[in-house]
């Protein structure tokens, strides 16, 4: 099975390239689902069809969806939506706007997800194409389930544990009601399924992020740093699609210098992301809307490569040993040494880059040593880990 995911700066059309490629890959006979997990949907305008938030059949092997996130929401959230009910309502606020406080911001995009979940153990489809949100909301997507997995196992035992021995004392006292364990039970049951998630996206043979964008200065900068987020949580960028490239043979003199703009971003996107591979779509005289459009846009992209091919899975951690110890490897392209910390807790590594944090579990085999050095060059950050460390005391360190 196959899953690629979209996404890039919003206007770049991502939603337009992610349907094209379902139109491709139906037409290579694989049964494929295109969804748009964005909440501002426009896969159905793209298609030209009002869709369904379930799968709906377009042609053969394509189908296409738009998730209602709310509907998500009450289905994967009901027990804690009603606790969270029971406790407004106990404070008497009792309008319409008790329904909306009960979803919780970003819940429905995560939840969403379990939707995908669903269909990769259905094994319903051979590739799912998701249209992502906005860059920025991807990547929360993205890193969401690793930081809820850290708050699970560290936090999750203790309190759910203290709020069943203190329920019967404190719900009289404070004439609140508190969560019970059916509620505790369904937030281990939504964690278990989004860590189960993280798994496949990070799983290289299943899962690739293809990032779209504009040969224009802010959408590549954008582009830059989103690559550097993704290598930091290991998710695979195994393409780069350029899209609305103004074609050569425009003489049109009010075209020339958005064709000089376009030359030199178009080269700066090939060394900044070189050897991921590039592909490229001209800026059509038509709207990308209905499916011979779409056809069309995706006979371009691909000429004849296959739209659900893997076309880089380059390792961006890895470990290696030497006489000195042991040696943590991280991409991070587009990073300033002057952006990134570390911190060393026990098992945990916690890497720092800009507004980014990722808790990192060590590998098993550097469990206990403690980081010795750390060096940013040549776009790799290098983890020096040596000498044993029994009593695994916190280290802080400042690169070199």
């Amino acid at each position: 099975m196959r899953i690629i995911l979209y996404t890039g700066k919003g206007g770049v059309g991502k939603t337009s390239i992610a349907a094209a490629t379902a139109v491709e890959s139906a037409k290579q006979g694989l049964k494929t689902l295109v969804i748009s997990a964005d909440a501002a949907h426009s896969l159905g305008d793209c298609f030209d069809l009002k869709l369904s938030p379930e799968p709906m059949k377009l042609k053969e092997n394509l189908w296409a969806q738009e998730i209602e996130t709310i509907r998500e929401a009450e289905k994967g959230w009901k027990k804690v939506q009603q606790y969270v009910t029971d406790l407004l309502t106990a404070k008497t606020i009792k309008d319409i706007t008790t329904e909306e406080l009960t979803i919780l911001p970003g819940i429905e995009d995560l939840l969403s997800l379990l939707r995908i979940l669903g269909y990769c153990k259905e094994k319903a489809f051979d590739v799912i194409i998701i249209d992502c949100a906005p860059t920025g909301e991807t990547l929360a997507l993205l890193s969401f389930p690793d930081m809820l997995r850290w708050w699970m196992e560290k936090l999750f035992p203790l309190k759910r544990k203290a709020i069943k021995v203190t329920k019967p004392v404190i719900e009289p006292l404070l004439g609140l009601p508190m969560p019970s364990d059916g509620v505790m039970g369904e937030l281990e049951r939504i964690y278990r399924q989004l860590d189960e998630v993280r798994e496949i996206l990070s799983n290289r043979e299943i899962t690739s992020v293809r990032v779209v964008v504009n040969p224009e200065k802010m959408v590549v900068k954008e582009a830059q740093r989103s690559f550097t987020y993704l290598n930091l949580y290991n998710y695979n960028v195994d393409a780069i699609i350029i899209n609305r490239v103004i074609p050569a043979q425009v003489k049109d003199d009010y075209f020339k210098t958005w064709k000089e703009i376009h030359g030199k971003y178009r080269k700066m996107i090939e060394e900044s992301f070189y050897p991921v591979p590039i592909f490229e779509v001209p800026l059509y005289t038509e709207e990308i809307v209905g499916l011979d459009m779409l056809t069309r846009m995706g006979e371009e992209l691909f000429k004849d490569t296959p739209p659900a091919g893997i076309y880089y899975d380059a390792q961006t951690q890895q470990v290696t040993k030497d006489e000195d110890g042991y040696l943590l490897s991280i991409y991070m392209p587009f990073v300033n040494k002057e952006e990134l910390s570390l911190n060393q807790k026990s098992d945990e590594l916690i890497v720092r880059a800009g507004n980014y944090k990722r808790h990192l579990i060590l590998p098993r085999t550097l469990l206990n040593y403690q980081i010795k050095g750390a060096r940013f060059a040549e776009e790799t950050l290098r983890i020096r880990f040596g000498g044993r460390d029994d009593e695994k005391q916190r280290t802080n360190q400042k690169l070199n």
